[in-house]
């Protein structure tokens, strides 16, 4: 019991380490080509990723992260705007984290860091490697500190890949405002529809473990969330289990 004590000790005071003050800038919305260029040119229809074709084009991503780093959203930005901003930053840096580490064979982006993972301590995601308008972040920190605190936008959870095979596909082409409600329910559809990681029939789904774990995110229920995406209508009364978590890379270093 005292060890549950202190493990629940633990979680609370280190639930403020993904909180960081959203950077601001007075800089205009930036322009996502560079990186759509990377997407089209390395990533396949399906999301499978060539991280040897990235590395080998590492200037211009280096190009494109120096961008954002340097033009954090200003206040005048619209909300799609801003959005678009920080899922496309979030998967970019995720690319450069995994090329950080390319020379050391990994197959997993858990195979980077400390081998003990403790959440929101020392875990692939609280590395702290990003530097937008001068504040000092990591992955955990643009997506539980600022897009799901700010945006409450539950559809990020299609956009955000963890270089997992069992993440979303990394969508071939840069977010926009523009299109982004359409880009947003697309990943949804193909996500949901994949299966790979969602097996789902009338009476039973077995559906990916981001709707466990983010699934209040929605404000509904997981046969709700489903049947939102899904091309087979899923009964209210349908059994509901939860797939393996692959975690191998979502592509090829």
């Amino acid at each position: 019991m005292k060890i549950v004590n202190l493990f629940i000790i633990l979680l609370l005071s280190i639930q403020g380490c993904t909180g960081v003050t959203a950077p601001t800038s007075t800089a205009a919305p930036i322009s996502h080509d560079i990186w759509d260029g990377l997407l089209k040119k390395h990533v396949d229809n399906k999301g499978f990723v060539n991280y040897a074709g990235f590395k080998k084009d590492q200037v211009q991503l280096r190009k494109y992260l120096t961008l954002v780093e340097k033009n954090a959203p200003a206040k005048s930005w619209s909300k799609d705007e801003e959005l678009a901003y920080w899922i496309n930053a979030y998967n970019a840096f995720t690319i450069q984290l995994i090329l950080d580490n390319a020379d050391k064979n990994i197959t997993s982006i858990k195979d980077i860091g400390s081998k003990i993972k403790i959440p929101f301590v020392n875990t692939p995601w609280d590395v702290k490697f990003i530097n937008i308008g001068g504040e000092k972040m990591d992955l955990n920190n643009i997506e539980h500190g600022i897009i799901r605190k700010k945006f409450k936008e539950p559809r990020i959870h299609f956009a955000l890949v963890c270089a997992a095979k069992s993440c979303p596909p990394l969508r071939n082409e840069a977010f926009t405002a523009k299109n982004l409600d359409a880009q947003l329910q697309d990943q949804g559809v193909r996500f949901i529809n994949d299966a790979s990681k969602n097996k789902i029939t009338a009476n039973s789904i077995k559906i990916t473990k981001l709707l466990d774990w983010y699934g209040r995110d929605f404000n509904k229920s997981q046969i709700d969330v489903v049947n939102d995406y899904s091309k087979i209508k899923v009964n209210k009364d349908a059994t509901i289990s939860y797939m393996d978590y692959n975690w191998a890379l979502n592509g090829k270093l």
